[in-house]
């Protein structure tokens, strides 16, 4: 007899081991294709500042709270919906009215999937060097985690996430004000604003200094 129901059938193509991790191991949506992009404003909100004012802001997160390098940059995952609370959260700490290199990403954005623990991609070009999975840096060291030409670099875990545990208990949200858990400690979820207002200040450090070092110009 000839079946009626017809026997599965393999994927066309082979599974990106990368994509295949994040979706199985931690249950977050992805956006297929090279490299593995991962959906924000889900399970997380993103905010990115440069690498040097990402560090000094370290002490805030819990041990669990997943952080990430992009080339110059710091991508720290927080709470969903942070990323919409960002700009009132930025004027109600009296820093909305200057330009900060601190933006975030949310609902209907994605970023660069990084390599998970023991998977090995191909670095961008430029970089040198990076930081091992899991392992950091003091905070506020001044030490670049990616010796690099430009100003872009491959995504790397800095704090990678945990398979198998749920990720929205370690992030920063702005529900912990008055009584979040800070560097891990308490048992609440780490306070955004914390995280933010320290972030902000170093943010304008970083930028004044920059300022400072140009060279005067005479007409």
């Amino acid at each position: 007899m000839v079946p009626t129901v017809p026997l599965p059938r393999r994927p066309l193509g082979p599974v990106d081991p990368v994509q295949r991790w994040y979706e199985n191991e931690l249950g977050w949506a992805t956006v297929p294709g090279s490299p593995v992009r991962l959906i924000t404003g889900l399970r997380f909100d993103v905010l990115e500042v440069p690498a040097e004012a990402g560090f000094a802001a370290l002490r805030h997160l819990g041990p669990a709270s997943p952080v990430a390098l992009h080339g110059e940059g710091m991508r720290l995952l927080v709470a969903a919906g942070s990323a919409d609370e960002l700009p009132g959260l930025l004027d109600w700490l009296e820093w909305g009215a200057l330009s900060l290199d601190l933006t975030a990403i949310g609902a209907g954005g994605s970023i660069e999937a990084p390599p998970p623990p023991g998977i090995e991609a191909p670095l961008s070009p430029g970089i040198e060097a990076s930081l091992p999975p899991g392992r950091e840096l003091p905070p506020g060291r001044e030490t670049p985690v990616e010796t690099q030409t430009g100003s872009r670099g491959a995504a790397v875990w800095l704090r990678p996430p945990e398979p198998g545990c749920e990720v929205e208990p370690t992030l920063p949200t702005l529900s912990a004000l008055g009584g979040g858990a800070v560097g891990g400690g308490g048992g609440g979820a780490p306070d955004l604003v914390r995280l933010v207002e320290t972030m902000a200040t170093q943010c304008h450090r970083v930028r004044l200094r920059r300022v400072c070092a140009q060279p005067l110009a005479f007409s």
